[in-house]
């Protein structure tokens, strides 16, 4: 029995809320009317906000072609190109740059949102930007991008520079080869043969006086003998001078000229335009037709649901209120 009674209780109890509900209708309907109509009113005078994305590839600039790097089979791949900047450095300055040096700037209609790295990436950075119209935050990227640009080509122009400066100085050193040292190797070498026919000439003339003296002078025939041994010694010293002279002059004549023209060759060859890359924007700008903020639907829905279910409580607040009174009469 006892239950029975409580539970006629909790029905009587949903009838009264259920009740009061029913006759506070029109002030539950005109409460959540309102507030949803201001949050609606709100959405649409809220200037929309739309956002921009972007990837940006940071620059390089190739180091070395691919003939010298077949030479070397210990190098690396990812050595072939050197980037010109470091992705987390180069975030963290744009980061001070531009979001923490302009965030209390007051009236600015765009803004750079956020600036990472995507993961797992040296050379990449994303760039979010926020602005009253997608044209505005495109340009808001625009401007980061070319000022990331503008650094990086001082970089590659150094670079290039360098490289025609390399290019001159092998020019000096093959010109230096041709005109100078080739020419005096020449000349000492024909130095070196007259030297050495005088002396042979020296040797010849011995040989004949030594004939003539051999038997009538056995001393001076003895000391000629002397002379024409250490003349043919020095002879042959000087034949080994002018064979090393003259495998020095083919060996700048072709081995050492021919390879400083094949590393004029590798570094003209890194001077062509594909081997240089200024950071750029990967693919395009994205953006969306949709504002993101302010989220009209999600902001319309939660204020009516919140509206309705407060003014349910104010109902059962107001009533409250009101059964307090009477008893109290």
């Amino acid at each position: 029995m006892q239950i029975n009674r409580y539970e006629d209780e909790d029905e009587t109890d949903l009838r009264e809320l259920y009740r009061t509900i029913i006759d506070r209708k029109k002030f539950i309907f005109l409460f959540t009317t309102i507030v949803t109509l201001t949050s609606l009113g709100y959405v649409f005078l809220k200037t929309p906000i739309y956002e921009a994305t972007a990837l940006i590839e940071i620059g390089s600039y190739k180091m070395y072609n691919n003939d010298k790097k077949n030479n070397n089979n210990n190098d690396n791949n990812n050595n072939e190109r050197v980037i010109l900047d470091n992705n987390t450095q180069l975030a963290r300055r744009l980061n001070i740059l531009y979001i923490d040096m302009l965030k209390n700037k007051k009236d600015r209609v765009s803004k750079i949102e956020t600036i990472k790295i995507p993961k797992n990436t040296k050379n990449f950075i994303e760039i979010k930007s926020l602005s009253t119209s997608n044209k505005l935050a495109i340009k808001e990227i625009s401007n980061v991008v070319l000022f990331v640009q503008k650094k990086h080509q001082k970089i590659l122009d150094d670079i290039k520079q360098q490289r025609e400066a390399e290019i001159k100085n092998i020019d000096i050193k093959i010109d230096n080869i041709n005109k100078r040292t080739i020419p005096l190797l020449a000349k000492k070498i024909k130095l070196q043969e007259q030297t050495i026919l005088d002396f042979k000439t020296q040797v010849e003339n011995i040989s004949k006086n030594l004939k003539k003296i051999e038997n009538t002078n056995p001393s001076l025939s003895a000391l000629k003998l002397m002379e024409k041994r250490d003349l043919t010694s020095f002879i042959i010293k000087l034949n080994t001078q002018l064979m090393d002279m003259r495998d020095k002059k083919s060996e700048l004549s072709t081995t050492a000229i021919n390879s400083l023209k094949k590393e004029k060759a590798i570094v003209s060859s890194l001077l062509l335009s594909h081997n240089y890359k200024n950071t750029q924007i990967v693919g395009e700008i994205m953006t969306n037709d949709f504002p993101v903020k302010p989220k009209k639907k999600l902001m319309v829905v939660v204020s009516f649901v919140t509206a309705f279910i407060l003014s349910i409580f104010i109902v059962f607040f107001l009533n409250f209120i009101r059964d307090e009174k009477q008893k109290r009469v």
